[in-house]
């Protein structure tokens, strides 16, 4: 697996548009979210139709169609350093089809950043536009706006990432080891609704791959990770780091599907990252290469995520 470009990191001043493409957007968080960014010397502009609703079904953030031309629209404007995602929640895999992915290339490359839900669009941009993206707190999202951790790691990742080249997290190695290769990955379940897809990655081979899901029990756990086993899909990965399982059964039983899945992989496994769902997440720039130290739940990446 290869390394991807790295897009420029930001200085004040900066210009970053504000994209719903998934769920809908409570105004309340947004103003909040908009205020940390303005805090931080950033100039937010919010995308047309980011307070949208769908008319029908009421967990869009409006039709696809407007979604799309948001985001197309905030990517392809050449006065936008970065595009942040609102939220996550459902909706991208109904609009990344309507972008126009070679407009989006010639614009060049520049800031992504959004986990959950967006985890389709980290492989989009991955595989059609080669670009390194960030999977961290969303401009709308409970940890931006409430969270000093997950502000100070995502600022300290967008302005001076040579600061934060080795993430540590406190968290148990499941299986020992150290292994390296390039990060991918980010919600287990979209990983696995993603599988044969135009512009789904083929495989994770040769990647570190981080996981992290909401609210599933532990059969539907079994179920994508057994479907992205039979596929092929997890044959040559080099590591893996398991991040937040919020709302999700009781952890020991996770931990137990996690061991008995992923076990037998013979690359080393550690437990609570700190990305994801979670208080305080973590900024994890994915197609960065990167050391993974199972034993010392660290993760140390070969350069900046940012140049």
């Amino acid at each position: 697996m290869r390394e991807l470009a790295r897009p420029a990191r930001l200085a004040p001043g900066a210009r970053v548009a504000v994209v719903a493409p998934s769920g809908p957007v409570p105004e309340d968080r947004l103003q909040a979210g908009l205020d940390i960014l303005r805090g931080w010397d950033l100039d937010p502009v919010v995308a047309p139709h980011v307070l949208d609703r769908h008319g029908t079904f009421d967990y869009l953030a409006g039709a696809d169609a407007d979604r799309a031309a948001d985001l197309q629209g905030a990517w392809c404007d050449p006065s936008v350093d970065a595009v942040l995602c609102a939220r996550g929640g459902y909706g991208v895999q109904r609009m990344v089809d309507l972008l126009d992915w070679e407009a989006m290339r010639a614009a060049g490359p520049k800031v992504f950043v959004g986990f959950s839900d967006i985890t389709a669009l980290h492989e989009a941009f991955a595989t059609r536009l080669g670009l390194v993206t960030l999977h961290g707190p969303m401009a709308a999202g409970v940890d931006l706006v409430k969270n000093a951790r997950a502000q100070d790691h995502l600022r300290a990742t967008l302005f001076a990432p040579e600061t934060v080249r080795t993430i540590t997290s406190g968290g148990p190695a499941l299986v020992p080891g150290r292994a390296r290769g390039v990060l991918l990955g980010g919600c287990l379940s979209l990983l696995a609704a993603d599988l044969g897809t135009p512009g789904a990655r083929p495989s994770a081979s040769g990647g570190l791959l981080c996981l992290e899901d909401v609210g599933e029990e532990t059969y539907r756990l079994d179920r994508y990770l057994t479907q992205l086993l039979r596929a092929g899909w997890l044959d040559g990965v080099r590591g893996v780091l398991l991040g937040s399982w919020a709302q999700c059964d009781p952890y020991d039983r996770v931990r137990a599907l996690f061991a008995d899945r992923l076990g037998g992989l013979g690359v080393p496994v550690v437990e609570e990252f700190g990305f994801g769902h979670c208080e305080g997440a973590l900024t994890v720039p994915f197609g960065v290469a990167a050391e993974l130290d199972a034993d010392r739940a660290t993760l140390t990446l070969d350069e900046p995520a940012l140049r």
